[in-house]
């Protein structure tokens, strides 16, 4: 057998870059890093030597470059992904937020933080915590519950085994998600005679599994029973690359189709049989479909509260659930008819058991009735000196978008208006975060869609709160030279957490800085912070102007940062639906107790 020997580190990072897509290029098409004293040696000195086969990005903080890894992976859908290091201690602990986002969304990820010396010789090392009763224990065990593997590197030939199960779970459509391969940093250093076979390039097939035929027949009788069936298209549509031939199947059977907030963009808005978003954050034309459906389909949705309005939008008492997920976890909740298999095939498969099956699609007005409301709050205000509405500046950013443009945001205000009132024109057009709705997401992750796709024009949209509490990728961006539009809606505060707590009955308190102890007023020049990491930044205060700012920035050649004062009040009148958010059964407070009593009301209606 010949061998070659290698550092622990170097061998990891060549092993990487031999694993390749169908498409002939590495499935991990980089790493970030932020080296410490746990990786700057071993993992340091291997991305060096590889560095013009495998590319190395400098981040400012380890849970926003995660960010921008996890939002590549989830543009090119899964069909790529990124890893990302970082030293021991509080660096680890940064990207344990990061992991976390990647597991709720089923993203794919490699972690890989440094770790404490497998020798134990000087422990306790810098930024080490000891565990009084366990030895083994160190702060990446942080990551267990949020990794789909984790495992710890304390010998060099641990590698051997590990990696190909990190690939594995990397590139499986059913248990893709975060890898956390603890690297111990002497391991890291560590040299050992590696088979050259292990380096041997190897292409990752994305498996594609076919349902099994008692399930696929029972689905097939279900929607043959069904008078008033309805799909809600989830994120996995996208990830089975199933648009076409969920177009297909609406078309040939009259199957009314909804959009989650991971599903949206699957079906272009004007397609005849798209009747918009769902739940919480829904369209009354989607809304009202769901309220009366008998069979509800689900196609790769893993049925989130703000889909199913906390399992209250389903009304029909004769409703069954169709749950068609690759994820045999995902099929079965809610006592569904499970069909596990891949999206696309599924679709394939009933759709030629079903023939020219077909039930009677929904009358169009209420699509029309839908947008005709979307429209009005969406168009430019007739009185352009009064203080812009979020709805009103997603207008004037859908009227500045081109074919090519992708919307993104993750956390406030933002992903219900633009869930219920974006127009996406092609599948992946819409890039949300709802699943954690993590603030500060926003530009790291509008980075990563970037550099996924370089050809796209990239618009973030992002609320001042996630702006303060991670804005530092945008210095990478400039010095990486990748363009990006951030448009900063500038509410003084938690604008959309201040309503909820308005519509609980609590008093609008430490939310909006106008409501907080803070005995001098926030007065923040984001336009000029923005500037100062090297970005063309404006500050506008009317929609028109907004609309001219955008479309000068088409002509940037470095990332442009808008930003608009907003009026953090105002909510679309039409759609939604309710969500359980529970409000105190006892309170002094009139409005608390009447909110308890709707809430109630409220809670008889679940099923």
């Amino acid at each position: 057998m010949t061998t070659v020997r290698l550092t622990a580190a170097q061998a990891m990072v060549r092993y990487l870059s031999n694993q390749m897509t169908e498409d002939g290029v590495p499935f991990i098409s980089g790493v970030w890093a932020i080296f410490g004293h746990g990786n700057v040696a071993g993992m340091g000195e291997a991305l060096a030597g590889i560095r013009d086969e495998l590319t190395t990005y400098r981040g400012q903080n380890e849970q926003s470059m995660a960010h921008a890894a996890i939002a590549y992976a989830k543009q090119l859908g899964r069909r790529r992904a990124m890893a990302v290091t970082s030293s021991i201690g509080p660096g680890a602990l940064n990207m344990v937020t990061a992991a976390a986002l990647a597991h709720v969304n089923r993203l794919p990820v490699l972690f890989i933080p440094g770790d404490v010396f497998a020798n134990r010789a000087p422990d306790p090392v810098l930024q080490q915590i000891e565990d009084f009763g366990d030895g083994l224990a160190s702060v990446n065990d942080c990551f267990k519950p949020v990794s789909r593997y984790f495992d710890r590197i304390s010998r060099p030939e641990h590698l051997l085994t590990a990696l190909p199960r990190a690939m594995r779970t990397l590139t499986d459509p059913a248990d893709c998600g975060p890898v956390t391969l603890a690297f111990c940093q002497d391991t890291q250093a560590e040299a050992y005679d590696y088979p050259e076979s292990f380096f041997a390039q190897k292409t990752w097939h994305w498996r594609r599994p076919r349902p099994d035929g008692h399930e696929l027949a029972r689905a097939v009788d279900a929607i043959k029973a069904a008078k008033v069936p309805v799909i809600v298209a989830g994120g996995g549509v996208h990830f089975s690359g199933a648009t076409e031939a969920l177009a297909a199947f609406a078309a040939r059977h009259g199957i009314p189709v909804v959009e989650t907030q991971a599903g949206k963009s699957a079906l272009p808005w004007d397609h005849g049989l798209n009747f918009g978003p769902v739940g919480v954050t829904g369209a009354s034309s989607a809304n009202a479909i769901c309220e009366t459906a008998d069979l509800v389909i689900g196609v790769g949705t893993r049925f989130q509260d703000f889909t199913t309005g906390s399992w209250s939008l389903f009304k029909n008492p004769d409703r069954r659930i169709l749950a068609l997920n690759v994820q045999p976890y995902d099929s079965a909740k809610h006592d569904a008819i499970p069909l596990v298999c891949d999206a696309k095939v599924g679709l394939e498969l009933i759709g030629a058991a079903l023939g020219d099956h077909r039930v009677s699609a929904p009358d169009a007005i209420l699509k029309q009735a839908w947008f005709d409301k979307a429209d009005a709050v969406t168009a430019a205000p007739k009185d352009g000196n009064l203080l812009p509405t979020d709805m009103q500046v997603i207008g004037a950013v859908q009227r500045a978008a081109r074919d090519n443009t992708v919307v993104m945001c993750a956390a406030g205000t933002m992903p219900g208006e633009l869930h219920q009132l974006w127009k996406a024109g092609r599948p992946l057009s819409y890039h949300m975060e709802y699943g954690f709705s993590c603030m500060g997401y926003e530009i790291a992750g509008g980075l990563g869609i970037k550099l996924a796709e370089p050809d796209r024009d990239v618009i973030v949209m992002v609320g001042d709160g996630s702006y303060m509490m991670m804005n530092s990728e945008l210095a990478t961006a400039v010095a990486m030279g990748v363009k990006i539009t951030v448009v900063i809606t500038d509410n003084r505060g938690y604008g959309c957490i201040n309503r909820l707590q308005m519509a609980t009955g609590g008093e609008q308190f430490n939310n909006l800085y106008a409501h907080t102890n803070q005995a001098n007023p926030m007065q923040i020049d984001f336009a000029a912070h923005a500037a100062s990491m090297g970005a063309e930044a404006s500050k506008v205060s009317t929609i028109a102007d907004l609309e001219a700012a955008l479309n000068g920035a088409r002509e940037a050649t470095v990332p442009t940062v808008i930003v608009i004062d907003t009026d953090p009040y105002p909510t679309p009148d039409a759609g939604g639906f309710w969500w359980d958010v529970a409000v105190p059964e006892v309170s002094k407070r009139p409005e608390v107790n009447q909110a308890r009593a709707a809430y109630e009301t409220a809670l008889k209606e679940r099923r």
